[in-house]
């Protein structure tokens, strides 16, 4: 079970598998306008609604307010590239990502360009956890993920389906604005320090970087921003 604490992924879970949604907390004024839609939705689905204390000083803020929801349920990769290969698109790939903040605000990212589908590792990464949840603001019901042992098999089959693997190397000798985007891709960002493993790097067919570094002293970004131009480079 996740506690999820932003009422927009609350919100999310509850308009796409009401079902999981299993009780939900409210302050005693009811929160703001995105609680109050969530204990609509809550309600109509038949979800139970309890009521937290006042207390000395929360001055009807939302503090505390959240919901227990139950975890989405991962795909096989080859459901999530099922009939991927035969024109565009574009899917992300997650190597050993450990900032469940970065996680959360890639998947946002993903449900905003339309991402079709997320493959993370399962060692050496971020758990899906409610933080990833509420960061992502309901990304995560948006775009469905899959999580695999062996990352490298697991991009060996996606290209088996027909799509290309793309990895993001700041150390790339091309940049992502001159590649071809009709195509359908698989983005792999990788860890936070380290970047993409050797063998992770192995299994894409082209290397890319976010080009050009033109500010005053910055050379690069964190993962979740080159994410986002990456993303942004790829669906234009």
């Amino acid at each position: 079970m996740l506690e999820l604490r932003n009422p927009h992924s609350v919100l999310a879970a509850l308009e796409a598998r009401s079902g999981d949604v299993k009780s939900l907390q409210l302050p005693p004024g009811g929160g703001g306008a995105a609680w109050q839609a969530a204990q609509a939705a809550a309600e109509a689905a038949g979800v139970t609604i309890g009521r937290l204390e006042q207390r000395s000083g929360d001055r009807g803020r939302e503090r505390g307010a959240s919901a227990t929801v139950v975890e989405r349920s991962a795909v096989p990769v080859e459901e999530l590239v099922a009939g991927g290969g035969s024109g565009r698109g574009l899917w992300l790939a997650l190597d050993s990502l450990q900032d469940p903040q970065n996680v959360g605000a890639i998947f946002r990212l993903a449900a905003f360009f339309g991402v079709r589908g997320v493959v993370m590792g399962k060692d050496r990464a971020a758990p899906m956890s409610g933080t990833v949840y509420d960061v992502a603001s309901g990304g995560v019901e948006s775009v469905p993920f899959a999580m695999e042992t062996n990352l490298h098999r697991a991009l060996g089959r996606m290209r088996d389906a027909g799509l290309w693997v793309i990895g993001s190397s700041e150390h790339a000798e091309r940049s992502v604005y001159e590649v071809d985007t009709d195509r359908a891709w698989v983005l792999v960002v990788g860890n936070e320090e380290q970047g993409m493993r050797p063998r992770i790097q192995e299994a894409c067919d082209e290397l890319v970087a976010v080009r050009p570094a033109a500010g005053a002293g910055v050379t690069s970004l964190n993962v979740a921003s080159a994410t986002a131009v990456l993303i942004s480079a790829l669906s234009r």
